[in-house]
């Protein structure tokens, strides 16, 4: 199955002897599935008709669904909104008030946004019931468009958060065949470091000494992170390749990746293998951002 994003964008246009049409629909991310649809006045009926379509098509992501219709005939009344235009009015007063200026004129208060309507005499709901059929048939094609789009940026994620995964293996790889990580490795620095402690002629117990070694590389050892972070790198791979919805699932992962790689830094007690643990922790950090766009 394939990779869908849950951006994404499509347009598509209907038309019929009384009005042409055309559907603008937007994805963002989004926890769940959320369809927000705009419809002209007098088509409200369609929505129970929509819904269905988009739930089916689509799992995840904020869907915005615009349609927007221009009648070829018919006759339009223009209606003032009496209760906008007095909200205009009050603000415009108090403007005036603190400022001093002059009351805008009626041409200006008429602009503003909702003052007036354009009412199309011939009800909407005529259009739904002679073209119903044509606009949710338009909006399913308009799905699909967006289906397509998603797939599309979900192969370029897949791509992308691959070579992620990729990365994270060969640091793990790294700090696997970091020489510090021996026991002897751990030895000699511990020998180094209470040498500096005593003078020459005390005489250091080599036994007592590989005993501690010992136990210092016990306490420090990431044997078991570095084999959750192979299973989980598997697991990634595992993920991509049988596609489908699996954003949630690679997010909860990632926070995984995230857990070990703090891990293996507290542990470490070696330059090389902190530093590759920390790289590791800002390419974790960069797949989860670009995880967050999966469905």
């Amino acid at each position: 199955m394939r990779v869908h994003s849950m951006t994404g964008f499509a347009r598509t246009e209907g038309s019929s002897e009384r009005a042409n049409w055309y559907w603008e629909l937007r994805s963002v991310n989004g926890k769940g599935f959320d369809l927000r649809l705009r419809l002209p006045q007098g088509l409200e009926a369609l929505e129970p008709k929509l819904r269905p379509f988009a739930s089916r098509k689509i799992s995840r992501g904020t869907l915005h669904a615009s349609l927007v219709m221009v009648r070829q005939q018919g006759d339009v009344e223009v209606r003032l909104n009496e209760a906008v235009l007095q909200q205009v009015l009050n603000a415009a007063k108090r403007a005036c008030e603190l400022t001093g200026g002059a009351m805008p004129d009626t041409a200006s208060l008429l602009g503003h946004r909702g003052v007036l309507n354009v009412v199309d005499l011939e009800a909407g709901t005529a259009i739904a019931d002679e073209d119903g059929d044509s606009i949710v048939e338009s909006f399913e094609g308009a799905l699909d468009a967006l289906i397509w789009a998603r797939a599309g940026e979900g192969a370029r994620l897949r791509a992308i958060v691959g070579a992620q995964v990729d990365e994270i293996e060969q640091m793990t790889d790294t700090v696997e065949a970091a020489p510090a990580r021996s026991a002897e490795a751990i030895r000699m620095r511990l020998v180094e470091q209470v040498a500096r402690l005593f003078d020459a002629e005390h005489q250091l117990d080599p036994d007592r000494l590989h005993q501690k070694a010992i136990l210092i590389a016990t306490r420090v050892d990431v044997e078991e992170e570095l084999k959750r972070l192979r299973a989980h790198v598997a697991a990634a791979r595992d993920l991509l390749n049988d596609g489908g919805v699996i954003g949630r699932k690679f997010d909860f992962l990632a926070q995984e990746f995230q857990r070990e790689a703090n891990t293996l830094c507290s542990k470490s007690n070696d330059a090389t293998i902190t530093e590759r643990g920390l790289a590791m922790k800002v390419k974790i950090d960069q797949m989860r951002e670009q995880v967050q766009n999966l469905e």
